[in-house]
């Protein structure tokens, strides 16, 4: 994908410091609420830098790559025709193209603020500012027991639709792109100063990993300062999906509409609730499989009435 970005967009206001999560007294993330970020960049709160307990760097913000990937966040590529995702938008029979149709995911207030807990309120705007979706969010960090130096990292949310609209999640998949690139959810850009590699309950690679509901995904890679360290991902919802990369750049998350839309009825809800294990060093899979069983957080629970 192209870089470009254009001055005529404005970046946010950027008024809001970002947070902090601590385990055990150790940072091991911040949280950027409130980024100033060129429109185009799909302006949402986003973790960035995530830390193992050993200090290791294992997300990636504004990569030259894909300048639009901030870190772990939530974002979707088609909210009713609005791109929250960033980046040019997949349009069927013609491709990626620049469009004026990239909103925003606002911050509107704190819930909960504290060293290992952050819970706060959120808007889905579209250009024009106006409110497709509403959402609470809370972050939680938690120490994990145990032979393996790790954290864990427990994120839930709920998403609503107004009351008079239906709400639909679609992705460049829905779009027409054909080549399995469902992406748009819970994305964790990664980094990786080696070629990282991903792996499920019973599958290897990029490939044979993306698209799947294995109940489980790991990827391992090495953080700039050239130490290794493993992601644990649980928490796949009813109707997502897996989605990987390793060979273009380093990246795992959960695909809303992977394959085909997802609708959000209105007057209704959507909760996800996930969990990444984030541990220093390379896991192998048994170990990787007990991480996951002891931090699932088990499935989301689809759209519900609010």
């Amino acid at each position: 994908m192209s870089t470009e970005v254009g001055s005529r967009f404005p970046a946010g206001d950027g008024g809001e410091q970002p947070a902090r999560l601590v385990v055990g007294g150790t940072e091991v993330a911040r949280y950027v609420v409130d980024p100033a970020l060129d429109a185009r960049h799909g302006p949402r709160p986003y973790l960035h830098p995530v830390r193992t307990l050993g200090g290791t760097v294992v997300t990636d913000a504004l990569p030259a790559d894909h300048v639009w990937h901030l870190g772990a966040s939530l974002a979707v590529a088609d909210v009713n025709g609005a791109n929250l995702w960033g980046g040019r938008s997949y349009v069927r029979d013609v491709g990626y193209t620049w469009r004026d149709d990239h909103g925003r995911i606002a911050h509107t207030g704190w819930s909960e603020r504290s060293a290992d807990r952050l819970a706060h309120r959120l808007e889905w705007r579209d250009p024009q500012a106006a409110v497709l979706l509403t959402e609470d969010r809370r972050l939680s960090a938690v120490a994990v027991t145990g032979d393996v130096p790790a954290w864990r990292l427990d994120v839930d949310y709920t998403l609503r639709a107004p009351a008079g609209q239906d709400v639909r999640l679609g992705s460049p998949t829905t779009n027409g792109r054909p080549d399995r690139a469902g992406y748009g959810g819970f994305f964790w850009r990664a980094v990786s100063a080696a070629p990282a590699s991903v792996f499920s309950a019973s599958a290897t690679g990029e490939e044979a990993v993306n698209g799947s509901v294995e109940p489980w995904v790991a990827l391992t890679g090495t953080g700039p300062d050239g130490r290794a360290y493993t992601l644990v991902l649980t928490g796949l919802g009813d109707g997502d999906r897996w989605f990987t990369r390793t060979a273009m750049y380093p990246g795992v998350g959960v695909a809303f509409a992977f394959e085909r839309p997802v609708t959000i009825a209105a007057g209704t809800r959507r909760r996800g609730r996930h969990a990444v294990v984030v541990a220093d060093g390379v896991l192998d899979r048994t170990t990787a499989a007990a991480l996951a069983a002891s931090a699932d957080p088990g499935r989301s629970d689809g759209a519900t009435p609010s």
